[in-house]
């Protein structure tokens, strides 16, 4: 007997790996085919619409959710493989919308949009969608895919929240106004018993043939007119309308003259100090302004250290990016900073974000007017910058302007030396141009008694139609606000066209601001603020028509 013996080792072991890799397989298409069923049923059961769409505009897929959407508010419903330019040929413009929407995705675009679909005769939802590019195993566009979701409710939800928010600041808008026209009421009653009871008490006086008292009376009515122009003054700031002068200045060289004044104000038993940044930045700034809200700020430190302390006055440049800019409710950038601080009694946080409302004041009835930080407020936002305050209690107080930096050099004014009182005139002529006849009085009647020559007008046209005759005139005061259809500016300006060299003074009320160019107005062109001093008029008058080139 014979026996033949083969090795068989290597096949056997082929044969049980393939089985072994056969029944491996078999499990991980198991494992695909149920991952894929999940997620198959998890895109079929979510509230999304969910929509797949090939280059040609055919539905390579779409869940049940989106399907019904798009019959409930377009009529047909969609299924694989149709088209949805052809479902859609009998709505033209539900057509060309779909089809604007869809043609940014199969064109390459990932982006997400709401929007408003439907048929007006049946629903018109809104929709946020999300657009994303499909693509082959190699990489290929085949089509693009969507994820929408109606907002509708949402955006409804918006709106009413945002007509409450509109409700709720209309209310705080009224709310300040009767805070504001009751304060106005209040200190204006007050000023104006004083002038009034002035006035009555002269001419008592006067049918008496009693001079003696009639200049306490006069100085009595005079200063309630001069609070009175301040709380205008306040006012004005406080609504950004105030006329300003800016020009471009280094703060530090105010600092000298700023201190002695708040040492004369503050008394002995406060220290006052400086610290001037090196190198500080110029900006544009009105700087009469500028040390009236500093005396502001400085008396408010004051107030609040009745037992005696420090005040530091600082300068700064500060360089804000985006997001330092942002925490403080400003535009990125360069400014400059002159801070106020004290060692007083501090401010509460919870009242911290309205000191800056007019007419609230921390102070005792009585005490105070509650326009100092507004007026601070309003001065910063019209000269393009901010305000910021710190505090805590019993730590002290900071309040810090800030003022864009001004990328060009300083200005230097020119010091003009005391004139005297003016002397009479050599025959020059001055138009005076306002619709109050009061005014106009005044200003004539003051110009008559230094020897000048006067021609007046209550509009603007009348006023151009004298500056047109012919007629010699040396200076052109009139009143910003005109009627007539020509504002003050309106007359210069064509004056100006006329007679090149005419020197210009503007009178007004509140400063029309934007009217005045901001306060860039023309070589030879001045303002002069209401209400005024009549010695201060003749004086500017006087000074115009003396200079020289």
């Amino acid at each position: 007997m014979a026996v033949l013996f083969q090795d068989v080792t290597e096949r056997r072991q082929a044969e049980l790996a393939l089985r072994q890799l056969n029944e491996t397989l078999e499990a991980r298409v198991a494992e695909a085919l149920a991952e894929r069923r999940v997620l198959a049923d998890i895109v079929e059961g979510t509230n999304a619409f969910v929509q797949v769409v090939a280059l040609d505009f055919r539905w390579l897929a779409i869940n049940s959710a989106a399907a019904n959407e798009f019959e409930r508010i377009f009529g047909p419903r969609p299924k694989v493989g149709d088209s949805m330019l052809d479902l859609l040929a009998d709505q033209p413009e539900n057509q060309a919308q779909v089809k604007a929407v869809w043609a940014r995705a199969l064109a390459g675009e990932d982006f997400v949009e709401v929007g408003t679909f439907g048929d007006p005769g049946r629903d018109r939802r809104a929709y946020e969608m999300r657009f994303g590019v499909l693509r082959d195993e190699n990489g290929d566009q085949a089509g693009a895919f969507q994820f929408v979701y109606d907002v509708t409710e949402r955006l409804h939800e918006q709106e009413r929240l945002q007509e409450a928010e509109d409700a709720l600041r209309q209310a705080q808008k009224m709310e300040a106004v009767g805070q504001l026209t009751g304060g106005l009421a209040h200190d204006f009653n007050n000023l104006l018993s004083g002038i009034a009871g002035s006035f009555e008490m002269i001419g008592s006086r006067l049918s008496q043939g009693r001079m003696r008292d009639v200049e306490r009376y006069l100085s009595a009515g005079q200063g309630a007119t001069r609070r009175a122009a301040a709380l205008t003054h306040r006012l004005l700031a406080f609504s950004r309308r105030q006329t300003l002068s800016p020009r471009p200045i280094v703060i530090n060289r105010l600092m000298a003259d700023l201190v002695d004044m708040v040492r004369r104000t503050v008394g002995p038993s406060i220290a006052v100090e400086t610290v001037a940044a090196g190198g500080l930045w110029p900006t544009l700034v009105d700087s009469n302004q500028l040390e009236n809200a500093l005396l502001n700020l400085c008396i408010n430190a004051r107030d609040a250290m009745p037992d005696g302390g420090s005040i530091t006055i600082e300068t700064g440049n500060k360089w804000l990016d985006r997001r330092s800019a942002l925490e403080r409710g400003m535009e990125p950038g360069q400014y400059v900073t002159v801070c106020v601080s004290d060692t007083g009694v501090g401010i509460d946080k919870a009242i911290q974000e309205r000191v800056f409302d007019p007419f609230f004041t921390t102070k005792p009835i009585g005490e105070g007017t509650g326009l100092g930080l507004s007026m601070v407020y309003g001065f910063a936002k019209q000269s393009h910058g901010h305000v910021r305050i710190y505090s805590e209690l019993g730590q002290g107080t900071m309040v810090c302007i800030y003022l864009p930096r001004h990328f060009g050099e300083e200005e230097i004014e020119e010091a003009h030396p005391a004139a005297p009182f003016p002397q009479p005139s050599a025959g020059e002529t001055v138009l005076v141009v306002d619709d109050e006849p009061t005014i106009r009085m005044l200003i004539v009647d003051t110009l008559n008694e230094l020897g000048y020559s006067c021609a007046e007008a209550p509009d603007g046209p009348a006023g151009l139609k004298i500056l047109q005759s012919g007629a010699r005139i040396d200076l052109l005061i009139t009143d910003v606000g005109l009627p007539g259809g020509l504002n003050g500016r309106q007359v210069a300006d064509a004056a100006r066209a006329l007679r090149p060299d005419l020197k210009v003074l503007f009178i007004t009320g509140y400063a029309e601001n934007a009217v005045l160019n901001h306060g860039h107005i023309q070589h030879g062109m001045e303002v002069l603020t209401k209400p005024f001093a009549v010695a201060d008029l003749a004086g500017r008058v006087d000074r115009m028509l003396r200079a020289r080139p």
